[in-house]
């Protein structure tokens, strides 16, 4: 055996045991801690951070309740036994006040004008006539031509006469009234809800004819309880839901003086612009009766699950690796504003929260949280 080959065999092993020490030091130097590695391999999501705010929120009363009109006005016939000539205006159509709605056939009605109308020209003339028979006795009752009686009588006459023309003008006066009343008019501005009349049709006195929307004014009228009705003043604010989605806002205008047997409910008069509903509408609302603090959340926090609402907080562990732990709270809910949702259970008011993008976590996880928004 080569002696040299023999002793340079453990040399040649030595050198890479020593180059591969070389090596390998430059490499532990740089690496990680190894808790740093494995915080940073379970984070499951970067996430920001917030606190709840406190808000003053106004504090509401949820009911339901009819829009009914603020008036109705029924239009009837005065004046009987006439047939409906024309009829003017349909169910929907707004009217003036004194626009006609329908005409009634006028002409027995006219016929009796003009017989009225002689009738006074007649009495007229029969004053004119005792006029200057009681005025010639006035002239010679000196003379004693004529007895007293006489004159007495040419004086009387006049003032029957006299009598007599006024009656025929206040007749006169009433077939005028009479003719005017076939025409049946609108007693205010407003909008046709309801029409009996037909053409042909023969009314009597006190028909309902046409039901008038007094200016075509609506009212939502809510129903509340006692204990409701005690919180409600006239002024207050009310939102409305309408049957397509839209919303609608409104003003207390009164509240009920008694609350109803049955029910022991009370209505609450709620005006509302008229385009807004119709009559007849089944409507929810909610009325603004104060103001109440609030803690308050972005809707983007909340998380829901198996019904129940969640938010995310930040657990105060492990703030040296950069990461941290969150925690499922769950909470109560309450009032909703746009965005915001008011929490009533499950967390302080310093806590910090997951601000969004809870729906990918489970509680335990842990995040990378970033400045806090």
């Amino acid at each position: 055996m080569n002696i040299h080959q023999t002793f340079s065999l453990p040399t040649w092993i030595a050198g890479l045991t020593l180059a591969g020490l070389s090596i390998a030091l430059p490499a532990l130097t740089s690496a990680p801690a190894p808790a740093a590695i494995a915080a940073r391999s379970k984070a499951v999501l970067a996430v920001e951070t917030l606190t709840p705010s406190q808000q003053d929120w106004p504090t509401t009363i949820k009911v339901n309740g009819a829009v009914a009109a603020w008036q109705e006005a029924k239009i009837g016939a005065e004046i009987g036994s006439l047939r409906i000539k024309q009829v003017l205006v349909d169910v929907g159509d707004r009217v003036k006040r004194g626009q006609d709605l329908a005409v009634l056939a006028d002409d027995t009605v006219v016929a009796e004008l003009h017989k009225q109308q002689a009738s006074v020209d007649k009495s007229r003339a029969n004053l004119a006539k005792a006029r200057a028979d009681a005025a010639r006795a006035r002239e010679i009752q000196d003379s004693g031509a004529l007895s007293s009686q006489k004159i007495d009588e040419y004086v009387i006459a006049e003032q029957t006469a006299r009598a007599d023309l006024a009656l025929a003008e206040a007749e006169l006066e009433n077939q005028r009234i009479r003719l005017r009343q076939t025409h049946i008019v609108a007693s205010d501005d407003g909008v046709i809800s309801a029409r009996g009349a037909g053409m042909g049709d023969v009314v009597t006195a006190g028909t309902e004819l046409f039901r008038l929307v007094r200016q075509g004014r609506v009212e939502w009228r809510a129903e509340v309880n006692a204990q409701q009705l005690a919180q409600i003043r006239p002024g207050q604010t009310v939102e409305l839901s309408l049957p397509d989605g839209g919303r609608v806002s409104g003003t207390v205008r009164m509240t009920a003086p008694t609350v109803d047997d049955a029910t022991r409910n009370a209505l609450v008069y709620v005006d509302i612009p008229n385009a807004a509903a119709k009559p007849g509408m089944y409507l929810q609302g909610s009325i603004a009766v104060g103001e109440q603090a609030a803690l308050v959340v972005p809707q983007t926090a909340l998380v829901l699950r198996d019904g129940r609402d969640y938010l995310f907080e930040i657990a105060e562990s492990s703030v040296a690796t950069g990461t941290q732990t969150v925690i499922q709270r769950n909470v109560v809910t309450g009032r909703r504003v746009g965005d915001w949702v008011e929490i009533r259970e499950g967390i302080a008011g310093d806590a910090h929260l997951v601000a969004g993008g809870g729906a990918f976590l489970k509680d335990g996880d842990i995040v990378n949280v970033t400045p806090k928004i």
